[in-house]
């Protein structure tokens, strides 16, 4: 899954609101290494790039050398041929008279070309002259025509431009009027909010007291969020060497190699909730292809079963019990429920709905905490706070029982929450 993040370079709203703010935080600077990684990655490959071109033109510009080769005659001397001496030539004569026939030719035919160009210019002038011309004379006997019509015209207009010139002349005058009136009632408001504000100046050293208050909170609150990210970076490494150097951190997928073989454990549940025996039987096949993200119930429990199961997910780690800290799909609120009623360090894992995995559940002093354990892969890890990748769920779990899970939290799993209902939660898993 979280694999699938940094490649995507994004998170699904409805999976981003189950984790808390330490997870957040983690899971965002992960994502900005992925970032510079790629930049970097994008940077090497253009200047490899660059550097190719480069080559390539040096080796086109070796290759396109010019060079001179003289030829050369049957005497093994360079061959040498004179105009008008070898067979065939024409005379030298009648070669200089071809090209003057030539050139005389060239030259009249340019000097024509001129000609035209000034006759045409003199033949377009004369005629657009003489539309001019015409388009004069029918222009002067219209205007005779006109010319009472637009005196008439021009009388109208001069009336029309007299009424409207006295029209403006009187809204500009009562415009005036209610702008003075407006500033003179504006002027007493003004006056008397004057007079109010200086009457009950220490309320309003209190309102300004309050406001710095606020902004003292803000600031306090942006330092505490900058703080909680510094901090969960710093777990991120810490708990990276905490798991290198106890020895307990995942290999590859090989870890699973037994996960194709036909195995039928006879496995008995708890002892607090105990149900009939049931075989584990484990296909081969690969009949079924994991869509992206868990959709329905049934599609979880197909996917337990095809997946986890051949990983041993929620046994004990040297029985074919099932661990006493181990769920089924239960909600959120069923497991605070469970919870409720426990002291600080109570814990289970409850199959998730939201991504391939599970949710920790973990009682605090001073609530509920929930983390979401990534097993799409073929190892088990908590998305966005553990950089550690386990082998099994139980060596996850295990783990979490030695060292915390968060340094600002301080979670460390101290009791199993178990069963309550009979037949268990977990029960539609196995049948």
């Amino acid at each position: 899954m979280l694999q699938q993040i940094l490649r995507d370079m994004y998170i699904d709203p409805e999976l981003l609101a189950e984790l808390n703010e330490e997870q957040k935080h983690v899971l965002f600077y992960k994502m900005r290494e992925e970032q510079v990684r790629r930049w970097r990655e994008r940077e090497e490959d253009t200047q490899e790039g660059e550097a190719a071109v480069l080559q390539r033109t040096a080796r086109l510009k070796q290759n396109n050398d010019k060079r001179v080769q003289w030829l050369c005659g049957t005497d093994g001397e360079v061959w040498v041929w004179i105009m008008g001496e070898a067979p065939g030539d024409k005379p030298y004569e009648q070669l200089t008279e071809e090209l003057i026939a030539e050139r005389a030719r060239q030259q009249a035919q340019k000097e024509a070309e001129e000609l035209w160009k000034q006759k045409e210019a003199e033949i377009t002038k004369k005629f657009r002259d003489a539309m001019a011309k015409e388009k004069a004379r029918i222009v002067a006997e219209k205007w005779k025509i006109e010319t009472e019509d637009r005196k008439a015209a021009k009388m109208m207009e001069e009336k029309i431009q007299e009424e409207l010139k006295k029209r403006e002349e009187e809204e500009r005058q009562r415009g005036e009027e209610q702008i003075r009136q407006q500033e003179e009632r504006r002027a007493q408001e003004l006056y008397l909010s004057l007079k109010q504000a200086q009457q009950y100046s220490p309320q309003n050293e209190k309102e300004d007291h309050e406001w710095e208050e606020q902004l003292r909170r803000s600031k306090a609150a942006d330092e505490e969020r900058s703080h909680k990210a510094r901090r969960a970076r710093d777990e991120y490494r810490r708990q990276s060497l905490r798991a290198i150097q106890k020895g307990k951190v995942a290999g590859l997928s090989n870890l699973f190699q037994a996960a194709g073989l036909h195995i039928e454990p006879e496995a008995k549940l708890n002892d607090a909730c105990p149900i009939p025996a049931f075989t584990m039987t484990v296909s081969t096949s690969k009949a079924w292809e994991r869509p992206l993200r868990p959709f329905s119930r049934e599609v979880i429990i197909q996917w337990f079963k095809e997946e986890q199961l051949p990983r041993r997910a929620g046994f004990e780690r040297n029985a074919n019990t099932v661990a006493p800290w181990f769920h089924g799909i239960i909600s959120r609120q069923e497991a605070e429920e469970l919870l409720m009623n426990k002291s600080e360090g109570a814990f289970l894992v409850r199959v998730s709905e939201k991504i391939w995995g599970y949710a920790l559940s973990y009682r605090h002093q001073s609530g509920f905490k929930h983390f979401l354990v990534d097993a799409s892969g073929d190892f088990y890890s908590f998305l966005g706070v553990d950089p550690n990748r386990h082998a099994t769920l139980t060596d996850l779990i295990d783990f979490h029982k030695e060292e915390i899970i968060t340094s600002s939290g301080g979670e460390l799993l101290l009791e199993p929450c178990r069963q309550t209902k009979n037949p268990p939660d977990y029960s539609p898993l196995f049948e």
